[in-house]
């Protein structure tokens, strides 16, 4: 049996402290400024981060809107074949409330991201759960719900 390849799930910026927290009870979690990712230094932009990300398979947890909103980073984002999970809906979450969410529903997530396969996809995580979520052609302001 193959082993697949750890890290496995990358945390950006916008939820650096749900990322620390998460890769002390998983070690397929990595985040900008990560040992086990040297190239991807705090500070990275979206368009610096997103193919080092896609490049190696691996799915980014983010609540960056800007990803969706921008044409750079949406062209970025399609190209590089990210693979997505957005902390959506309207309450903002602590990152301990994050990996309380991201943990109760991972299994489903692992699912999905498994049913989604190669990128570009992203998927929508609420307390509700997760779902798959269709990238605009052309960057959109109204993306969230």
């Amino acid at each position: 049996m193959i082993k697949p390849e750890i890290p496995r799930w990358f945390a950006d910026e916008s939820v650096l402290g749900f990322g620390r927290l998460l890769a002390r009870q998983r070690a397929d979690v990595v985040f900008p400024g990560h040992p086990d990712l040297p190239n991807v230094a705090l500070g990275a932009t979206d368009e610096e981060w997103m193919p080092v990300v896609a490049a190696r398979g691996w799915v980014a947890f983010h609540r960056d809107r800007r990803i969706r909103t921008r044409p750079a980073e949406l062209t970025v984002f399609r190209e590089a074949g990210l693979k997505a999970v957005w902390f959506a809906g309207r309450q903002d979450m602590s990152p301990s409330q994050q990996v309380e969410l991201a943990l109760r529903h991972w299994n489903r997530l692992e699912r999905l991201a498994t049913k989604l396969g190669r990128g570009p996809w992203a998927i929508n995580l609420t307390l509700q759960g997760p779902r798959e979520f269709r990238l605009p052609d052309q960057p959109e302001a109204h993306l969230f719900g």
